[in-house]
Protein backbone atom coordinates (compact mmCIF):
# COMPACT_ATOMS: atom_id res chain seq x y z
CA UNK A 1 0.00 0.00 0.00
CA UNK A 2 1.37 3.18 -1.03
CA UNK A 3 0.85 5.79 1.37
CA UNK A 4 -0.58 9.07 0.53
CA UNK A 5 1.17 11.26 2.68
CA UNK A 6 4.35 10.39 0.73
CA UNK A 7 2.69 12.79 -1.96
CA UNK A 8 2.39 16.42 0.31
CA UNK A 9 5.06 18.14 1.25
CA UNK A 10 6.29 17.78 4.68
CA UNK A 11 3.86 20.16 7.52
CA UNK A 12 5.46 23.08 7.13
CA UNK A 13 4.59 24.17 10.79
CA UNK A 14 6.71 21.45 12.43
CA UNK A 15 9.79 22.97 11.07
CA UNK A 16 8.76 25.73 13.60
CA UNK A 17 9.18 24.14 16.70
CA UNK A 18 12.67 24.91 17.60
CA UNK A 19 11.70 28.53 17.07
CA UNK A 20 9.19 28.17 19.04
CA UNK A 21 11.04 26.54 22.00
CA UNK A 22 13.56 30.00 21.59
CA UNK A 23 10.71 32.42 22.08
CA UNK A 24 9.10 30.69 24.84
CA UNK A 25 12.68 30.88 26.85
CA UNK A 26 11.47 34.57 27.16
CA UNK A 27 11.78 35.79 30.23
CA UNK A 28 8.37 37.45 30.23
CA UNK A 29 7.25 34.27 27.48
CA UNK A 30 6.50 34.01 24.53
CA UNK A 31 3.91 36.48 21.94
CA UNK A 32 3.06 33.74 19.24
CA UNK A 33 2.30 36.07 16.38
CA UNK A 34 2.85 32.53 13.84
CA UNK A 35 -0.91 30.80 13.38
CA UNK A 36 -3.63 33.35 13.10
CA UNK A 37 -5.82 31.83 15.70
CA UNK A 38 -8.65 33.74 17.50
CA UNK A 39 -8.34 33.66 21.01
CA UNK A 40 -11.31 36.22 22.00
CA UNK A 41 -13.75 35.08 23.61
CA UNK A 42 -16.67 33.11 21.21
CA UNK A 43 -19.69 35.94 21.51
CA UNK A 44 -22.26 34.92 24.05
CA UNK A 45 -25.19 35.09 21.63
CA UNK A 46 -23.58 32.31 19.83
CA UNK A 47 -22.37 30.17 22.79
CA UNK A 48 -26.28 30.33 23.87
CA UNK A 49 -27.54 29.14 20.78
CA UNK A 50 -24.88 26.36 20.78
CA UNK A 51 -26.04 25.44 24.12
CA UNK A 52 -29.64 25.59 23.08
CA UNK A 53 -29.28 23.24 20.77
CA UNK A 54 -26.83 20.81 23.08
CA UNK A 55 -29.69 18.21 23.42
CA UNK A 56 -29.02 16.84 19.48
CA UNK A 57 -29.31 12.56 19.80
CA UNK A 58 -30.35 12.39 15.77
CA UNK A 59 -27.99 12.26 12.93
CA UNK A 60 -27.71 16.05 11.76
CA UNK A 61 -27.88 16.53 7.61
CA UNK A 62 -25.40 17.34 5.34
CA UNK A 63 -27.12 20.20 3.83
CA UNK A 64 -28.56 21.66 7.22
CA UNK A 65 -31.58 22.66 8.68
CA UNK A 66 -33.92 25.21 6.89
CA UNK A 67 -32.92 27.88 9.68
CA UNK A 68 -28.97 27.45 8.65
CA UNK A 69 -29.35 27.78 4.40
CA UNK A 70 -32.46 30.86 5.56
CA UNK A 71 -29.37 32.33 7.64
CA UNK A 72 -26.81 31.50 4.96
CA UNK A 73 -28.95 32.50 2.03
CA UNK A 74 -29.68 36.06 3.74
CA UNK A 75 -26.45 36.70 5.22
CA UNK A 76 -24.68 35.98 1.02
CA UNK A 77 -27.72 38.68 0.03
CA UNK A 78 -27.12 41.33 2.61
CA UNK A 79 -23.06 40.96 3.05
CA UNK A 80 -21.89 40.02 -0.62
CA UNK A 81 -24.90 41.71 -2.79
CA UNK A 82 -25.83 38.62 -3.89
CA UNK A 83 -29.21 37.93 -5.55
CA UNK A 84 -31.78 35.85 -6.28
CA UNK A 85 -30.45 33.12 -3.82
CA UNK A 86 -32.01 30.06 -2.85
CA UNK A 87 -31.25 26.93 -0.71
CA UNK A 88 -29.96 25.63 -4.01
CA UNK A 89 -27.17 28.18 -4.02
CA UNK A 90 -25.72 27.46 -0.28
CA UNK A 91 -23.79 24.35 1.24
CA UNK A 92 -22.28 23.85 4.93
CA UNK A 93 -18.85 22.42 5.41
CA UNK A 94 -17.06 21.44 8.47
CA UNK A 95 -14.65 23.99 8.20
CA UNK A 96 -12.88 25.86 5.22
CA UNK A 97 -10.01 23.85 5.15
CA UNK A 98 -11.30 20.62 5.27
CA UNK A 99 -13.56 21.93 1.83
CA UNK A 100 -10.16 23.00 0.40
CA UNK A 101 -8.27 20.41 0.65
CA UNK A 102 -10.68 17.74 -0.25
CA UNK A 103 -12.34 19.58 -3.09
CA UNK A 104 -10.37 18.59 -5.96
CA UNK A 105 -11.26 14.74 -4.86
CA UNK A 106 -14.78 15.74 -4.81
CA UNK A 107 -14.86 17.27 -8.24
CA UNK A 108 -13.43 14.01 -9.12
CA UNK A 109 -9.92 15.51 -10.19
CA UNK A 110 -6.93 13.41 -10.88
CA UNK A 111 -3.53 12.30 -12.92
CA UNK A 112 -3.82 14.84 -15.90
CA UNK A 113 -5.58 17.57 -14.23
CA UNK A 114 -4.05 20.91 -13.35
CA UNK A 115 -4.98 22.93 -10.08
CA UNK A 116 -4.33 26.39 -9.69
CA UNK A 117 -3.41 29.24 -7.15
CA UNK A 118 -1.81 31.89 -6.35
CA UNK A 119 2.06 31.93 -5.98
CA UNK A 120 2.13 33.01 -2.77
CA UNK A 121 -0.97 31.09 -1.28
CA UNK A 122 -2.65 29.13 1.78
CA UNK A 123 -0.79 25.57 1.63
CA UNK A 124 -4.00 23.42 1.12
CA UNK A 125 -4.58 24.52 -2.26
CA UNK A 126 -1.66 22.44 -2.91
CA UNK A 127 -2.68 19.41 -0.72
CA UNK A 128 -5.86 19.36 -2.03
CA UNK A 129 -4.18 19.43 -5.87
CA UNK A 130 -1.95 16.45 -4.78
CA UNK A 131 -4.46 14.38 -2.42
CA UNK A 132 -5.67 13.46 -5.35
CA UNK A 133 -3.08 13.01 -7.94
CA UNK A 134 -3.25 16.33 -10.15
CA UNK A 135 -1.03 18.55 -10.67
CA UNK A 136 -0.94 21.60 -8.73
CA UNK A 137 -0.10 24.93 -10.50
CA UNK A 138 1.15 28.45 -9.26
CA UNK A 139 0.33 32.15 -11.09
CA UNK A 140 0.60 35.54 -11.12
CA UNK A 141 -2.03 36.10 -13.43
CA UNK A 142 -4.47 33.40 -13.90
CA UNK A 143 -5.21 34.72 -16.97
CA UNK A 144 -1.91 34.14 -18.86
CA UNK A 145 -2.22 30.05 -17.62
CA UNK A 146 -2.64 27.80 -20.17
CA UNK A 147 -6.45 27.00 -19.60
CA UNK A 148 -5.88 23.17 -21.34
CA UNK A 149 -6.87 20.38 -18.67
CA UNK A 150 -6.68 23.26 -15.92
CA UNK A 151 -9.82 22.27 -14.00
CA UNK A 152 -9.81 24.51 -10.53
CA UNK A 153 -9.19 27.85 -10.32
CA UNK A 154 -8.14 29.22 -6.89
CA UNK A 155 -8.69 33.14 -5.91
CA UNK A 156 -8.26 34.04 -2.56
CA UNK A 157 -9.01 38.10 -2.15
CA UNK A 158 -8.09 39.11 0.56
CA UNK A 159 -5.11 36.71 0.39
CA UNK A 160 -3.46 34.68 3.21
CA UNK A 161 -0.52 35.30 3.30
CA UNK A 162 -0.37 38.81 2.11
CA UNK A 163 -3.74 40.65 2.45
CA UNK A 164 -3.49 41.61 -0.25
CA UNK A 165 -7.07 42.53 -2.09
CA UNK A 166 -8.31 42.00 -6.08
CA UNK A 167 -9.74 45.24 -7.33
CA UNK A 168 -13.59 44.40 -8.75
CA UNK A 169 -12.42 44.96 -12.36
CA UNK A 170 -9.36 42.57 -11.43
CA UNK A 171 -12.11 39.73 -10.62
CA UNK A 172 -14.32 41.30 -13.43
CA UNK A 173 -11.71 40.34 -15.63
CA UNK A 174 -10.50 36.39 -14.00
CA UNK A 175 -14.23 35.50 -14.13
CA UNK A 176 -14.67 36.39 -17.68
CA UNK A 177 -11.50 34.78 -18.62
CA UNK A 178 -12.43 31.25 -16.74
CA UNK A 179 -15.90 31.31 -17.53
CA UNK A 180 -14.89 31.64 -22.06
CA UNK A 181 -12.59 28.42 -20.85
CA UNK A 182 -14.68 26.43 -18.78
CA UNK A 183 -12.11 26.89 -15.42
CA UNK A 184 -14.42 26.57 -12.27
CA UNK A 185 -13.73 28.98 -9.64
CA UNK A 186 -13.36 28.82 -6.19
CA UNK A 187 -13.36 32.22 -4.28
CA UNK A 188 -11.84 31.49 -1.05
CA UNK A 189 -13.13 34.94 0.63
CA UNK A 190 -12.65 33.67 4.43
CA UNK A 191 -11.51 37.23 5.27
CA UNK A 192 -13.41 39.05 3.53
CA UNK A 193 -15.13 41.20 6.51
CA UNK A 194 -11.70 42.25 7.53
CA UNK A 195 -10.70 44.85 5.15
CA UNK A 196 -8.95 47.85 6.59
CA UNK A 197 -7.23 49.63 3.62
CA UNK A 198 -9.44 48.53 0.66
CA UNK A 199 -13.15 46.74 0.39
CA UNK A 200 -13.16 43.36 -0.32
CA UNK A 201 -15.50 42.44 -2.74
CA UNK A 202 -16.79 38.70 -3.26
CA UNK A 203 -17.30 36.96 -6.94
CA UNK A 204 -20.98 36.56 -6.19
CA UNK A 205 -21.38 40.37 -6.26
CA UNK A 206 -23.75 41.16 -9.53
CA UNK A 207 -20.61 43.73 -10.63
CA UNK A 208 -18.61 40.55 -11.00
CA UNK A 209 -20.88 37.94 -11.53
CA UNK A 210 -23.64 39.53 -13.64
CA UNK A 211 -26.31 38.33 -11.93
CA UNK A 212 -25.34 34.34 -13.11
CA UNK A 213 -23.17 32.16 -10.69
CA UNK A 214 -22.61 29.51 -13.32
CA UNK A 215 -18.72 28.31 -13.02
CA UNK A 216 -18.32 30.04 -9.46
CA UNK A 217 -18.32 29.53 -5.84
CA UNK A 218 -17.21 31.49 -3.27
CA UNK A 219 -16.12 30.32 0.18
CA UNK A 220 -16.41 31.58 3.90
CA UNK A 221 -15.52 31.26 7.12
CA UNK A 222 -17.23 32.17 10.58
CA UNK A 223 -13.38 31.52 12.28
CA UNK A 224 -12.04 35.08 12.19
CA UNK A 225 -15.31 36.82 11.86
CA UNK A 226 -16.64 35.51 15.17
CA UNK A 227 -14.07 33.54 17.10
CA UNK A 228 -15.64 30.22 15.94
CA UNK A 229 -12.48 28.56 14.78
CA UNK A 230 -12.85 25.69 17.64
CA UNK A 231 -16.57 25.68 15.81
CA UNK A 232 -15.26 24.27 12.36
CA UNK A 233 -18.19 26.62 10.76
CA UNK A 234 -17.85 27.35 7.07
CA UNK A 235 -19.69 27.17 3.88
CA UNK A 236 -19.90 27.58 0.08
CA UNK A 237 -22.36 29.71 -1.91
CA UNK A 238 -22.78 30.08 -5.81
CA UNK A 239 -23.28 27.50 -8.72
CA UNK A 240 -26.17 25.33 -7.51
CA UNK A 241 -24.86 22.94 -10.04
CA UNK A 242 -21.66 22.69 -8.35
CA UNK A 243 -22.93 22.37 -4.76
CA UNK A 244 -25.63 20.31 -6.07
CA UNK A 245 -23.14 17.72 -6.65
CA UNK A 246 -20.94 18.05 -3.87
CA UNK A 247 -23.93 17.86 -1.64
CA UNK A 248 -24.32 14.13 -3.35
CA UNK A 249 -21.28 12.91 -2.35
CA UNK A 250 -20.76 14.49 1.01
CA UNK A 251 -24.02 12.99 1.82
CA UNK A 252 -22.37 9.38 0.92
CA UNK A 253 -18.81 10.32 3.17
CA UNK A 254 -20.98 11.67 6.18
CA UNK A 255 -20.01 15.34 5.79
CA UNK A 256 -22.47 16.67 8.64
CA UNK A 257 -21.72 20.33 10.82
CA UNK A 258 -23.18 19.05 14.28
CA UNK A 259 -26.34 20.59 15.11
CA UNK A 260 -25.51 22.55 17.84
CA UNK A 261 -22.82 23.82 15.26
CA UNK A 262 -25.62 24.67 12.49
CA UNK A 263 -27.50 26.38 15.30
CA UNK A 264 -24.49 28.95 16.35
CA UNK A 265 -23.74 29.76 12.97
CA UNK A 266 -27.66 30.24 12.57
CA UNK A 267 -26.67 33.16 15.76
CA UNK A 268 -23.25 34.16 14.28
CA UNK A 269 -24.68 35.31 10.50
CA UNK A 270 -27.72 36.99 12.11
CA UNK A 271 -26.05 39.75 14.01
CA UNK A 272 -23.62 42.34 12.92
CA UNK A 273 -22.71 43.71 16.15
CA UNK A 274 -20.18 40.92 17.70
CA UNK A 275 -18.44 41.37 14.13
CA UNK A 276 -17.85 45.48 14.53
CA UNK A 277 -16.49 44.71 17.80
CA UNK A 278 -13.97 42.30 17.06
CA UNK A 279 -12.65 44.11 13.99
CA UNK A 280 -12.01 47.13 16.66
CA UNK A 281 -9.91 45.10 18.70
CA UNK A 282 -8.23 43.80 15.55
CA UNK A 283 -7.67 47.31 14.46
CA UNK A 284 -5.99 48.48 17.22
CA UNK A 285 -3.87 45.82 17.48
CA UNK A 286 -2.99 45.54 13.53
CA UNK A 287 -2.02 49.69 13.93
CA UNK A 288 0.05 48.94 17.19
CA UNK A 289 1.87 46.08 15.51
CA UNK A 290 2.50 47.64 12.08
CA UNK A 291 3.50 51.18 13.82
CA UNK A 292 6.01 48.83 16.05
CA UNK A 293 7.85 46.68 12.87
CA UNK A 294 8.29 50.24 11.06
CA UNK A 295 9.27 51.72 13.64
CA UNK A 296 12.02 48.70 13.95
CA UNK A 297 13.16 48.59 10.35
CA UNK A 298 10.73 46.54 9.27
CA UNK A 299 9.13 47.22 5.65
CA UNK A 300 5.32 46.30 4.93
CA UNK A 301 3.64 45.56 2.18
CA UNK A 302 -0.14 44.58 0.73
CA UNK A 303 -1.47 43.68 4.17
CA UNK A 304 -4.33 46.17 3.13
CA UNK A 305 -6.90 43.14 4.52
CA UNK A 306 -7.03 40.15 6.22
CA UNK A 307 -5.43 39.26 10.21
CA UNK A 308 -1.96 39.32 8.94
CA UNK A 309 1.06 42.09 8.38
CA UNK A 310 3.10 40.62 5.60
CA UNK A 311 6.90 42.11 6.60
CA UNK A 312 10.55 41.84 5.66
CA UNK A 313 13.99 43.38 6.68
CA UNK A 314 14.92 42.44 3.34
CA UNK A 315 16.98 38.80 4.42
CA UNK A 316 16.29 35.66 4.16
CA UNK A 317 12.53 35.08 6.15
CA UNK A 318 14.59 32.51 8.73
CA UNK A 319 16.68 34.63 10.04
CA UNK A 320 14.04 37.26 10.95
CA UNK A 321 12.09 34.08 12.28
CA UNK A 322 14.91 33.81 14.55
CA UNK A 323 15.60 37.53 15.44
CA UNK A 324 13.14 37.99 16.54
CA UNK A 325 12.04 34.23 18.48
CA UNK A 326 15.25 35.36 20.72
CA UNK A 327 12.98 38.90 21.31
CA UNK A 328 10.57 36.01 22.51
CA UNK A 329 8.28 36.75 19.10
CA UNK A 330 7.51 33.82 17.19
CA UNK A 331 6.15 34.62 13.25
CA UNK A 332 6.01 32.17 10.32
CA UNK A 333 8.25 32.70 7.50
CA UNK A 334 7.01 33.01 4.43
CA UNK A 335 8.13 30.49 2.23
CA UNK A 336 5.41 28.33 4.23
CA UNK A 337 3.33 30.18 1.38
CA UNK A 338 5.66 29.65 -1.72
CA UNK A 339 8.98 30.26 -2.90
CA UNK A 340 8.07 33.93 -3.31
CA UNK A 341 8.15 34.28 0.25
CA UNK A 342 11.47 33.50 1.18
CA UNK A 343 11.98 37.02 2.22
CA UNK A 344 8.81 37.87 4.39
CA UNK A 345 7.07 36.46 7.51
CA UNK A 346 3.89 36.51 7.86
CA UNK A 347 2.93 38.26 11.22
CA UNK A 348 -0.66 37.85 12.36
CA UNK A 349 -2.49 40.41 14.95
CA UNK A 350 -4.51 37.56 16.64
CA UNK A 351 -2.89 37.59 20.03
CA UNK A 352 -4.47 39.39 22.76
CA UNK A 353 -3.62 42.79 23.38
CA UNK A 354 -0.89 42.11 26.85
CA UNK A 355 0.57 40.03 24.12
CA UNK A 356 0.41 42.39 21.40
CA UNK A 357 1.67 45.27 23.67
CA UNK A 358 4.71 43.13 24.40
CA UNK A 359 5.93 42.33 21.40
CA UNK A 360 5.71 46.61 21.30
CA UNK A 361 7.47 46.93 23.85
CA UNK A 362 10.17 44.04 22.84
CA UNK A 363 10.92 45.99 19.33
CA UNK A 364 10.73 49.35 20.90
Amino acid sequence: MSAVSARLPVFPWDKLEPYKATAAAHPDGIVDLSVGTPVDPVPPLIQQALVAAADSPGYPTVWGTSALRDALVGWCERRLGAVSFTHTHVLPVVGSKELVAWLPTQLGLGAGDRVAYPRLAYPTYEVGARLCGATPVVYDDPTQLDPSGLKLLWLNSPSNPTGQVLAKEELVRIVSWARRHGVLVFSDECYLELGWEAEPVSVLHPDVCGGSYEGIVAVHSLSKRSNLAGYRAAFVAGDPAVLGELLRIRKHGGMMTPAPVQAATVAALGDDAHVAEQRSRYAARRAALRDALLAHGFRIEHSEASLYLWATRDEPCWDTVAYLAERGVLVAPGDFYGEAGARFVRVAFTATDERVQAAVKRLA
